[in-house]
């Protein structure tokens, strides 16, 4: 039944879902996605923080040699490389259910930091120091073991971000439903 805060597109969808999915219909919850959706979904900012990253380090070495700036540097670089293709990512998922591009735009950065927000901080501040610091231990060539250590604290991130997008989409943060009451036509 489409209500006046679910537009019809999305009612066309939930129906459409409820008809080929019994759990749908009996309010079970939904199967869990597989890895192919969690692939396709952070592969592409990861291959494109990576190579961010590899870019503003080595482009930090043409002013400093200093180890602390340049990984500052590629830091960043990853930063703003992964968080641009989630950016581009979630505003395209949020379109068509949007009325609003503008809502879509401002709901981007809500979803942002409800999906990522706590990943980024354990990570950041506990999990990745400490995985890179164990990996150059661990291993005798520090590149491999940095690496070892990107891979370890990426599985945890990978874990937290990922428990958070299931809890936006539970919670119906990710419905064109809630956006609607919540004033977003007002914009």
């Amino acid at each position: 039944m489409t209500t006046i805060d679910q537009p019809a597109a999305t009612a066309a969808i939930a129906s459409a879902c409820t008809a080929t999915d019994p759990r749908a219909a009996a309010g079970a919850p939904q199967p869990r996605r597989g890895p192919l959706f969690w692939i396709a979904r952070y592969l592409p900012a990861e291959i494109t923080g990576t190579a961010a990253m590899v870019i503003s380090g080595m482009l930090a070495t043409l002013w400093t040699d200093a180890a602390p700036l340049i990984a500052l540097a590629a830091l960043l670089g990853e930063i703003a490389g992964f968080y641009a293709v989630l950016a581009v990512t979630v505003y395209l998922e949020l379109v068509p259910v949007t009325r609003t591009r503008r809502g879509a735009f401002g709901k981007t950065g809500v979803l942002l930091v409800a999906e990522f927000g706590a990943a980024e901080v354990l990570d950041t501040l506990l999990v990745r120091p400490a995985a890179l610091m164990l990996g150059v231990w661990l291993f005798p060539d520090p590149l491999w073991g940095m690496l070892a250590g990107k891979v370890a604290a990426d599985i945890v991130f990978y874990a937290v971000a990922a428990g958070a997008f299931t809890v936006t989409a539970r919670t119906g943060l990710r419905d064109a439903r809630r956006s609607s009451r919540t004033g977003e036509a007002a914009t």
